[in-house]
């Protein structure tokens, strides 16, 4: 295995040690009771790779007829090889960079065979106060050997994702630094351009600002739905924006061309309390069409995670299912304490007392999922992987389930008629779905 590890001249701090995240958990947290064998329902282990231990995101890239998995997690990244058995992930490199902070949903530029791997304030022993972060671009067109192209401090950096093509990055999160705006809740979002990705450039003004009832603050992920619209999830609920093309401007009026650095609303804004009580959205899908939407088409919907952490179960955080009526002209970017502004909820789901969930356990926050037809597949950390159906979004039905006793389930991923699980504990998981 080509094996590449980056200098400790490059990535080493003088910083106290790192805090736990505000609103993430710490990246090892296998909970479980001691005896307890575990639940599994509807749903065939096929296949684990147990030395992608410390798993918290993965990607899949093609190289003609060559399938790769990129893993990401606090060891930094490592490469597998799915073309001869997709059950049995083969190591083909590595790049090694211990210390990161747990690296989630890294993002990749499928063409450019390239990786946007965050660094979080907390990483290298860091904190959020003073620690610093930034971007690794990293080059996989040679997956055997993964490299480092280039690292760009930025002011935030929890979660990295691509926009408008991946030409441009969008990077927020964590609370905010003891240099920034007293008045902030947390990290908006910083722009970088990396249509040169040998040098990158940051922009110094961030966006994304006012977005919980006119607070700025944490903003935590950004998913682009099909149509080319990013979805910003943080406190304060989930907003749509173009970034490419000439769009109505329901917030300025007229008509504009949107930009990753001037993006328009499309919709969106808080989600109802009653379905999100915490008001943290953690990460969003908006479905587009009606092969997303299914019978529901024409029913313009958006999924969001609440990531929430309380004592037992029955309050941690849900899947939320939301209608975007209502939202367009701009109702979400002029919410206020005193007239705010909310997304009707028609859905919710929680794993806390549901069929295979483990009662002693009290970490039953949702997590990353990811949707196929209408299927969604849902990581709920120590109470597992989750399948639920959700051709009636009012009624979000579970039909299996993979809950190991030993589970740390983070993010999982629909690929080649295969879940992949990152699990912080086990590696990845590979799952066929039979119910």
């Amino acid at each position: 295995m080509a094996l590449t590890t980056v200098a400790a001249t490059l990535i080493a701090t003088e910083l106290p040690a790192a805090a736990c995240g505000e609103d993430d958990k710490p990246a090892v947290q296998a909970k479980h009771t001691a005896g307890d064998p575990g639940a599994i329902k509807g749903v065939r282990a096929v296949g684990n790779v147990p030395d992608a231990a410390g798993a918290i995101s993965a990607n899949f890239l093609q190289y003609g007829h060559r399938d790769v998995m990129v893993v990401s997690g606090e060891f930094g990244l490592k490469v597998y090889d799915l073309t001869r058995n997709p059950a049995a992930p083969k190591a083909i490199g590595q790049l090694s960079l211990p210390g990161l902070w747990e690296t989630e949903d890294t993002e990749v530029d499928a063409k450019r065979k390239l990786v946007f791997l965050s660094r979080d304030p907390r990483a290298f022993e860091g904190n959020t106060h003073t620690g610093e972060s930034g971007i690794y671009v990293v080059d996989v067109s040679r997956p055997e050997k993964p490299t480092i192209l280039s690292y760009v401090r930025v002011p935030a950096g929890h979660t990295t994702s691509c926009v408008d093509g991946c030409r441009y990055l969008w990077t927020g999160g964590p609370a905010k630094a003891d240099d920034q705006p007293a008045d902030w809740g947390g990290r908006p979002i910083w722009v970088t351009d990396v249509r040169d990705p040998r040098h990158p450039v940051v922009h110094p003004d961030p966006i994304e600002l006012a977005r919980n009832d006119g607070q700025t603050d944490y903003v935590h992920d950004v998913q682009v739905d099909s149509a080319g619209v990013a979805w910003v999830s943080g406190r304060g609920g989930v907003r749509g924006y173009w970034t490419s093309g000439l769009h109505r401007d329901p917030v300025r009026g007229g008509v504009h061309r949107a930009t990753a650095l001037a993006p328009i609303p499309y919709a969106g804004g808080g989600v109802d309390e009653t379905a999100a009580p915490s008001k943290f959205l953690h990460n969003s899908f908006h479905p587009v069409g009606p092969r997303e939407a299914g019978a529901w088409r024409g029913h313009d919907l958006v999924y969001a995670t609440e990531e929430n952490f309380l004592d037992g179960c029955a309050g941690d955080g849900v899947l939320t299912i939301s209608s975007l009526a209502g939202s367009y002209n701009g109702e979400g970017w002029r919410s206020t304490p005193t007239d705010p502004f909310r997304l009707q909820s028609i859905g919710t789901w929680s794993v806390a007392g549901q069929e295979g969930s483990d009662p002693a356990s009290d970490d039953c926050s949702a997590h990353y999922f990811d949707l196929r037809d209408h299927v969604l597949v849902q990581s709920f950390y120590s109470q597992g992987t989750r399948f639920l159906d959700v051709s009636d979004p009012t009624n979000p039905r579970q039909i299996a389930y993979f809950r190991p006793a030993d589970a740390s389930s983070w993010a999982p991923y629909w690929h080649d008629g295969y879940v992949y699980v990152a699990d912080n504990v086990r590696g990845v998981d590979v799952l066929k779905l039979t119910a």
